[in-house]
């Protein structure tokens, strides 16, 4: 298939004042950050921005927030899923009208549902709309799998179902996905650690929350792929894996926080229950980070 979307997409984090009110001009920092360094897209209201701790009405300000600030120099993926049929539509037609490029679907979680009825969910929430539909298969966190078999049959049934991002962390599905099924959908793999293995096995894109913190090394990579040269490509990459490895290893949303103030560009907390890394866990990013050999001096 043809993909409009592709190369690397920032899953944004979701900057808060000390008061855990959404800070709008952190967040608008946080938008030119990563189109200032040349990435693909930006996603607003998805897991690295704690969509979790978010009111219905936070996430929709904060979609317009974004779309806003960007301008039309980069698409706009709104994740509008939602726990209910009836909310999720409502937040998509919304993001829908304030100019979202593509909506991303999380399915229901909390009370895990069957196959059907997930399928029943996508099917209603993309007829809804008219904008294309970014699956978004996370089982870790809504306790169902959609398997490649199932998304392709969504993607050849409904119209706008044009994309997935498959945050399972099962690399033999990602790879079936991206070999099998890519004449229907383009796979976007939402595992930082799989960056420059998921570009190279030819994936439509990725979606990073590291591209909040190490935008233009991670865009290096994905041009140097695209342009063929793999082992500058991989070159880069084991420079950047050590970065990614300490992000990884530790809760990720707190790392992209952590990681931005290191870099100069405080993101604020997170909001409670969540809590700030241990110091032990913040050096490991900083000393990470401060072996990068800077983009200007490559």
């Amino acid at each position: 298939m043809t993909n409009q979307l592709n190369g690397v997409l920032t899953a944004l984090t979701t900057p808060f004042d000390r008061h855990e009110e959404i800070d709008e001009v952190a967040l608008r920092r946080v938008v030119d950050r990563s189109i200032h360094a040349g990435v693909n897209g930006v996603v607003a209201a998805g897991s690295t921005g704690e969509v979790g701790a978010l009111s219905s009405e936070e996430r929709l300000r904060l979609i317009d927030t974004v779309i806003e600030q960007t301008d039309g120099r980069v698409p706009v993926i709104a994740q509008t899923g939602a726990t209910s049929t009836r909310e999720a539509i409502r937040l998509s037609r919304a993001a829908q009208r304030s100019g979202a490029s593509v909506l991303m679907l999380v399915t229901p979680y909390y009370e895990p549902l069957s196959v059907p009825e997930t399928v029943a969910y996508i099917k209603d929430v993309a007829g809804a709309v008219d904008l294309p539909i970014m699956l978004y298969n996370i089982p870790a966190v809504t306790g169902v799998n959609l398997d490649p078999d199932t998304v392709r049959s969504l993607a050849e049934e409904v119209e706008n179902v044009r994309y997935i991002k498959d945050s399972s962390a099962n690399w033999e599905q990602a790879l079936q996905l991206i070999h099998h099924h890519n004449d229907v959908i383009g796979t976007f793999i939402g595992w930082d650690a799989y960056i420059y293995s998921a570009l190279v096995e030819g994936a439509a894109g990725v979606m990073a929350g590291a591209a909040n913190v190490v935008p233009h090394e991670i865009v290096a990579v994905s041009r140097l792929i695209a342009e063929g040269d793999l082992s500058g490509a991989l070159s880069r990459w084991k420079d950047l894996y050590p970065v990614i490895d300490a992000m990884i290893s530790v809760p990720f949303v707190a790392a992209v926080k952590a990681g931005l103030d290191l870099q100069g560009e405080p993101a604020g907390v997170l909001r409670r229950p969540t809590s700030a890394l241990s110091a032990d866990a913040v050096e490991r990013i900083r000393h990470a980070l401060s072996r990068l050999v800077p983009e200007v001096a490559r």
